[in-house]
C-alpha cells in the first residue's frame, strides 16, 4: 500500500516538471473558465499515461529494447513541440483583424454664380484590433490539442521510468500496475497545475486585460526558450 502511495506521488511530482508546466500553461492561457482549464490538464494526463503504459507494455511485455539515443530524439521532438507551442500562443494572441471605415462628402463649387460642379470623395482608413486570450476554442480541438501534447510528453519520458520499473518490480504485471498508478498521480498532479496556472486569466481574478497579455507574452517566450534548451541537449 504504502509503495503504491509513493508511486502515485511520484507520477503527481512528475507532473509538475518545468516542460510540462510550459506546455500546459501555454493551454489554458486560452481559457477563462476555470472548469475548462482543467478538462485540459485531465486530457494531457491522459495522453501522457497512455503513451508510458504503451511502451512499457513493448519494453516490459514484449521485451522491445529501446537505444537511449532513440529516447534522445524524443526528448529533442518535445523542444520543439514546446517551440511550436510559444510561438503559436503569440501568434494568436497578436493576430491582427484589419476593419476599413469608408466615409464619403459631397460640396457644391460655384463658378462667378452661373452654373456649379458637384464633387464627391471618398476616403477610408483602417485600425489593427489585437485579438485578446478569450476566445472560445472548440472543445473537441482543444482536447485533440491538450491530449496530444500529453501524448509527445509521455514519449519523451518513458524510456528512464519504464527501466527504472524493470528494476525494482518482480513481474510483468506489477511493473505495469505501477505505471498505471504512476500515470494515475500524474493526472492528478497535472489536474492541480492547470487550475492553478488558470486563475490569473480569470476575469474574477485579474482584471486588468493588459497585465493578462504581458503574463501571456512572458509565458510563451519561457515556452521557446526552454523548447530551444531542450533541442540543444538532446541534439548536440
Amino acid at each position: 500500500m504504502i509503495g503504491f502511495i509513493i508511486t502515485a506521488y511520484a507520477g503527481l511530482e512528475h507532473a509538475f516538471e518545468a516542460d510540462h508546466l510550459l506546455a500546459v500553461n501555454s493551454l489554458v492561457t486560452n481559457r477563462n473558465n476555470l472548469k475548462e482549464s482543467v478538462k485540459d490538464g485531465i486530457y494531457w494526463g491522459i495522453g501522457h499515461t497512455l503513451t508510458i503504459f504503451v511502451v512499457a507494455v513493448l519494453m516490459i511485455g514484449f521485451k522491445v529494447a529501446v537505444s537511449e539515443s532513440v529516447f534522445n530524439y524524443l526528448e529533442a521532438a518535445v523542444g520543439l513541440m514546446l517551440v511550436f507551442l510559444g510561438i503559436y500562443r503569440l501568434t494568436k494572441l497578436f493576430k491582427k483583424n484589419t476593419h476599413t471605415h469608408t466615409y464619403s462628402h459631397r460640396h457644391t463649387l460655384s463658378n462667378s454664380g452661373s452654373f456649379s460642379h458637384l464633387h464627391s470623395h471618398t476616403y477610408s482608413h483602417a485600425h489593427i484590433v489585437t485579438t485578446s486570450n478569450h476566445t472560445h476554442p472548440n472543445k473537441s480541438n482543444s482536447f485533440n490539442a491538450a491530449f496530444g501534447v500529453g501524448l509527445v510528453h509521455g514519449l519523451a519520458g518513458s524510456g528512464a521510468l519504464v527501466v527504472l520499473v524493470l528494476s525494482q518490480m518482480k513481474t510483468t504485471l506489477e511493473g505495469l500496475f505501477y505505471i498505471l498508478i504512476f500515470g494515475i498521480g500524474s493526472i492528478m498532479g497535472m489536474f492541480m497545475a492547470s487550475g492553478l496556472f488558470s486563475l490569473p486569466y480569470g476575469k474574477s481574478i485579474l482584471k486588468s486585460q493588459k497585465l493578462q497579455i504581458g503574463l501571456i507574452i512572458v509565458s510563451s517566450l519561457l515556452c521557446i526558450l526552454y523548447g530551444g534548451k531542450v533541442i540543444y541537449e538532446n541534439m548536440y
